[in-house]
């Protein structure tokens, strides 16, 4: 019973049509038989003494030559009845299976057609054409349902449209009051410094808020200004913009390109969280491994960071909202606001991609974001040098493909990697340049 009830509908269709026929068939052949065999004649017992001498014995052995031929008929006729109710069983098995494909037909188009509807396609309707049954009042039902989704994910956007705005102008007043009140003459230390701490608090919140919004647009909004780009020179940019943050660390680069198409400012915060994720909880010290490529369909950025063992557990809780393992190795005891694996996990998700995070034997954290690759966009005018990491002047020689403390070029100078180049100052910045500490 269990192995009928797990059956696909189609199948359970088949099957009961196939058995009902044969159970009738059945029924309907036994009592045929029946009323054959009890209206047959039956044959009557008559000494044989010699060749029949009389009408009368001539008569009975008549009658017992016709009830024998009679009984042959009957088991002919039985037999032959059995052969045609398992071939007409075999083909109600058929008839039904086809009669059942087409009757499910309407639920397999609403079914694919359901599973096509993400939060960037709630217009789309099933709009089933076809009389009034049940499969009709389904159709409608869902077409229902996403009507009142659409209207939800409207106005979700237009409440985190609304947030940024209303959110943002009374932090902006705060902190041009702290600023006015910390460029007034004969300002008292302690002032100055508890200004400071405010100013701190308030680039916090800026950066909380920020993080919160592009998570909601991410997680529920429609992806803007889709194009094409490259996480090779995201990549570069962000380790350019970034090299203050990087000092004290090894970083190695090794940036092939990785053709993507998307929203241009969340992929580039993807990518700035990935980086600032590894600034702020490698140790001092420690290797950061930034790789970008392509694996057949699928262009792929991998961060590695050196650290303590984690559990995979305790990496699993990280792609979510708020989650750290502990404090930064920069920016205070704080470490941010720990959304910063979210957002990439949500922008990774928006593009069709995933995030996975996995902790190394060794110690530290591999974060590999892949996506669904595409022609690589134009090259940029000027190719960059052939070095891996370009050192600033006057650094130590670093290792092969590795920097040390500051060998990330700063703002504006070019980082290298094999294939397209990359220009690291110009960019684009996303939505802002620094991302939240996930762990």
């Amino acid at each position: 019973m269990r192995a009928l009830t797990d059956r696909p509908v189609r199948g359970r269709f088949t099957l009961l049509y196939g058995l009902l026929f044969f159970a009738s068939g059945a029924v309907l052949l036994a009592v045929a038989n029946a009323v054959v065999l009890g209206t047959s004649p039956r044959s009557e017992s008559v000494p044989a003494f010699g060749p029949p001498t009389r009408p009368v014995e001539e008569a009975a052995l008549l009658r017992e030559r016709l009830a024998a031929m009679g009984a042959d008929q009957d088991r002919r006729l039985l037999f032959g009845s059995f052969v045609a109710l398992v071939l007409l069983a075999l083909a109600s098995v058929l008839l039904g299976r086809i009669a059942a494909g087409r009757a499910l037909a309407p639920l397999r188009a609403i079914t694919a057609a359901t599973r096509r509807v993400s939060a960037d396609t709630l217009h789309e309707r099933l709009a089933v054409a076809g009389p009034h049954d049940e499969v009709k009042e389904l159709a409608d039902t869902i077409d229902g349902l996403l009507a009142r989704l659409e209207e939800a994910f409207a106005a979700q956007r237009r409440f985190v449209a609304d947030a940024s705005h209303e959110l943002r102008t009374p932090l902006t007043t705060m902190r041009a009051a702290l600023d006015v009140a910390s460029a007034k003459p004969q300002v008292a230390a302690q002032t100055l410094v508890l200004a400071g701490r405010m100013r701190a608090e308030l680039d916090r919140t800026d950066g909380l808020l920020d993080g919160l919004l592009v998570l909601a647009r991410a997680q529920h909004g429609a992806l803007e200004g889709t194009a094409r780009a490259d996480l090779a020179r995201e990549a570069a940019r962000s380790l350019a913009d970034r090299s203050a943050a990087l000092d004290g660390l090894v970083v190695t680069a090794t940036l092939d390109p990785a053709p993507v198409r998307g929203d241009a400012a969340l992929l580039a915060r993807l990518v700035d969280n990935l980086v600032d994720n590894a600034a702020a909880h490698t140790p001092s010290g420690g290797a950061v491994r930034v790789t970008t490529g392509r694996t057949g369909a699928a262009a792929h950025l991998t961060v590695e960071t050196d650290g303590p063992v984690l559990v995979p557990s305790e990496v699993a809780e990280l792609v979510r909202p708020f989650r750290r393992l502990g404090p930064a190795r920069t920016g205070g005891s704080d470490g941010g606001s720990g959304l910063g694996l979210a957002i990439v996990a949500a922008v990774a998700a928006a593009h069709g991609g995933s995030l996975s995070l996995t902790p190394r034997p060794e110690g530290g954290l591999r974060a590999t974001a892949a996506f669904p690759a595409t022609n690589p966009p134009p090259a940029p005018a000027q190719d960059a040098s052939p070095a891996d990491v370009v050192p600033p002047a006057g650094s130590a020689e670093p290792a092969e493909g590795a920097s040390r403390a500051g060998a990330v070029p700063p703002a504006g100078s070019a980082v290298s990697f094999r294939g397209e180049g990359a220009s690291g100052g110009d960019g684009a910045s996303g939505e802002g340049a620094s991302g939240e500490g996930a762990r």
